[in-house]
């Protein structure tokens, strides 16, 4: 059987072309009911995870929806002891909306054990019965109406704000006073505030945040980089979910010109459970104009797209890390993967800090940055050059904002961006396929 789980896990690129035949039993499944495909879970699909020195966390497509509550499952490593929880989950179609059929598992694969092997391999199987439920570390708290907190064993996280929020310490007639739909604080492992809300220098920076400083629409232009004629706005909740391996969070947004709807901007997070030292956050943005439209991102910055502002406190403290090693200046227009920014933050007993990683099937990968000393990660999509995009097609935009504690070397950050990609490789297998 091992030869047989091999065989079809050498090529983790080629997505599952097997039909999915539908029944008319309807499961309910992290709390939704989603149609159930033919098969048993637990006899045939195998979970294939690219081999990885650091912990993968698992995001993979279900071949079959398995018969029973979602909390009565684990995984089993094929060949070993380990026994890990899972977290059944929706699925996101390409639209960011969620998809009607089977769904997703989510996991935290701890590192292997031995010499480097080209995939691990594991089982869907069903916790004994004697044994308690699966109950998760996490909780969304409300935090007022306009706040929605994720914390782990009452520690928070990261808070994402779908209302608006108003910076007392910003000019009454200044428009960058208020904003909404964007996640700060994020918070780092030793309970230390990591992103910046209003700061003085740029009263428009917002923890993490996606916007562009230049919207074509109908041959005017608009600034979502500071809300000039153009703002973000809650619609609607997509999914809320604290299990035991994440706290997942799915929200449509739209994009306004006065009472018109120009684009509608879906965000998935997971918050997957700390591990030693690190936190990963994973955030998916697609984005669906709804009339043709352009963005554009700073000239000669590229600053446009996803952002994260760190309360940097003294920047000559700080330390920006790219995969080419330390950067003693700021860089510009610059192609990168990724970025690390590590500095002493109050309240954290050492020097801590993020990275953002960019998924390689990112649109335009690797795409440009800006990066600041004083405290921004930009990056950049499309560019310093406007791209037109039509209605209807979406655009997905994938990233992991990586949280430790202590010094974040580059090797360190090699690796954990290594681990972040093998996480979005992993798929679901069935073993009897072509044989």
């Amino acid at each position: 059987m091992n030869r047989i789980v091999a065989s079809f896990c050498r090529n983790l690129a080629v997505q599952d072309s097997l039909p999915r035949l539908s029944r008319a039993v309807l499961l309910t499944f992290a709390g939704l009911a989603l149609p159930a495909a033919a098969g048993r879970a637990d006899e045939a699909d195998v979970l294939c995870v690219p081999w990885a020195a650091q912990a993968v966390t698992v995001a993979a497509d279900l071949l079959h929806v398995p018969e029973g509550p979602a909390d009565a499952w684990e995984l089993a490593e094929i060949g070993g002891e380990a026994r890990i929880a899972v977290q059944l989950t929706p699925r996101v179609a390409a639209d960011g909306t969620i998809a009607t059929a089977n769904g997703q598992t989510l996991a935290v694969i701890p590192p292997a054990a031995g010499t480097e092997a080209a995939t691990r391999q594991f089982k869907l199987q069903r916790r004994a019965p004697a044994e308690p439920p699966q109950t998760g570390s996490f909780q969304l708290v409300a935090v007022d109406d306009k706040t929605l907190q994720v914390t782990e064993q009452g520690k928070p996280v990261m808070a994402y704000n779908h209302g608006t929020i108003t910076g007392e310490n910003v000019p009454e007639n200044d428009r960058r006073r208020l904003r909404a739909c964007y996640v700060h604080p994020i918070w780092g492992v030793n309970g230390e505030v990591l992103t910046d809300d209003f700061p003085k220098d740029h009263y428009h920076h917002h923890g993490a945040f996606w916007a562009w400083p230049h919207v074509t629409v109908d041959g005017k232009q608009y600034d979502l980089w500071t809300n000039a004629g153009i703002e973000q706005r809650f619609v609607s909740w997509l999914h809320q979910e604290a299990g035991p391996v994440a706290a997942v969070i799915g929200v449509e947004n739209g994009w306004f010109v006065g009472d018109r709807q120009v684009a509608t901007e879906r965000v998935w997070m997971r918050a997957y459970r700390t591990g030693e030292r690190e936190r990963s956050l994973d955030l998916e943005i697609y984005l669906v104009p709804l009339v043709p439209l352009s963005l554009q991102g700073a000239g000669g910055k590229s600053y446009g797209g996803l952002t994260v502002r760190f309360a940097v406190q003294r920047q000559a403290d700080v330390a920006i890390t790219v995969p080419a090693g330390k950067t003693s200046e700021d860089l510009l227009e610059t192609p990168l993967e990724w970025a690390d920014l590590t500095t002493q933050f109050p309240g954290a007993p050492d020097r801590s800090g993020g990275a953002v990683f960019v998924h390689p099937q990112h649109p335009n990968y690797p795409p440009t940055w800006l990066t600041r000393h004083y405290g921004p990660l930009c990056v950049g999509w499309p560019g310093v050059h406007a791209r037109q995009y039509e209605p209807g097609q979406p655009h997905r935009l994938p990233y992991r904002i990586w949280v430790h504690a202590g010094a974040a070397e580059v090797e360190r950050l090699r690796s954990q961006y290594a681990a972040f990609t093998a996480g979005t490789q992993s798929r679901w297998e069935n073993s009897t396929r072509g044989h």
